[in-house]
């Protein structure tokens, strides 16, 4: 009974999680590649500052709008609008991405970090069996200097 219960609770969890994941493959589908991310260096949760460089406008005065847009229209719809585009948007990349290549492991190390995980192991095992052949030619005894 214990482990029916445990299993029960951790299924529920499953389904809101995999509900939001959708929801959220939808918003990425929408937005462009050149995309809105949060910043890592904002004051709450950088989406204030990610719109501001996205856009190109000063930090300082999207604050000032959101601030004013807090105040004059009630703490509840700008309030929960900054939360969920919180939620949803993702952290900026740590480093400048340079091509496309870097925008697209970037896109998937995101969206599913597993399958990113193991593509790096797949290259590092492909790496590891080129080292390994290089290392039993050189060691056989039919290489010469």
């Amino acid at each position: 009974m214990r482990y029916h219960h445990k299993n029960k609770g951790r299924r529920g969890f499953d389904r809101y999680r995999t509900q939001y994941g959708h929801f959220r493959n939808q918003v990425d589908a929408i937005t462009p590649t050149n995309r809105v991310y949060r910043s890592r260096q904002g004051i709450l949760m950088g989406v204030c500052r990610g719109i501001a460089e996205h856009f190109h406008f000063s930090v300082f005065w999207t604050r000032m709008i959101v601030f004013l847009l807090f105040l004059f229209t009630g703490f509840w719809p700008v309030g929960v609008l900054y939360i969920v585009a919180g939620l949803l948007l993702k952290m900026g990349p740590v480093i400048p991405l340079e091509n496309d290549e870097d925008q697209a492991f970037y896109q998937s190390y995101t969206n599913s970090r597993e399958s990113a995980i193991q593509r790096v192991k797949r290259k590092f095992d492909n790496l590891d069996r080129r080292i390994q052949r290089m290392e039993h030619t050189v060691t056989s005894r039919e290489f010469e200097l």
